[in-house]
């Protein structure tokens, strides 16, 4: 079941859409048992901007499987500008990673980007370690990303051609888990 619902740009374009057409996050089925027709259960709030600080805390929509004839778990859809488990939008991430793979050093990209090292650090490895899994798949879809090189110049291609936030989504609805 996917978690991203993609073209879903920033947080402001989250928060109109949840308002007018709450429907678009409501899950096809149970991530756990598969059921349909889930019915919306609240929300729950996550920190979403840790930059302005504007849209802290925002509203994640809930929706419960239903207790008679469903497994009773909750789950939710997230926009694709919110990654999941990251505390930085997919725009700040892809913006250190594009200085990275364009061959800033860890310290410059750190000190334009505004984040510790540490952070800068944890997301190049991310992209590395998940590198085999995520170009597969990735190549499958858009096969001109295929006769990129080394690994970042694939990167380099993947994310000058489309958002980071959108090639995840699409991951995502292709049945990865995107940690």
């Amino acid at each position: 079941m996917p978690h991203i619902v993609p073209a879903i740009a920033c947080l402001e374009h989250y928060l109109k859409m949840l308002l007018e057409k709450p429907e678009v996050y409501r899950p096809t089925s149970c991530p756990g048992c598969g059921l349909g027709g889930l019915w919306a259960h609240g929300c729950y709030e996550r920190k979403a901007d840790r930059d302005t600080g504007k849209f802290n805390p925002i509203a994640i929509a809930r929706f419960l499987c239903g207790r008679k004839t469903g497994c009773g778990r909750s789950c939710s859809s997230l926009p694709s500008a919110l990654p999941r488990r990251r505390w930085y939008l997919w725009s700040v991430q892809a913006g250190a990673l594009l200085s990275l793979l364009s061959g800033a050093s860890l310290r410059e990209c750190a000190a334009v980007s505004c984040r510790a090292r540490s952070t800068v650090r944890r997301w190049w490895q991310w992209l590395q370690e998940r590198h085999e899994l995520f170009a597969f798949r990735l190549r499958s879809h858009w096969p001109e990303w295929g006769r990129a090189g080394p690994w970042q110049e694939f990167w380099q291609r993947c994310l000058q051609g489309q958002p980071l936030r959108e090639s995840m989504a699409w991951l995502d609805r292709q049945g990865l888990v995107i940690p």
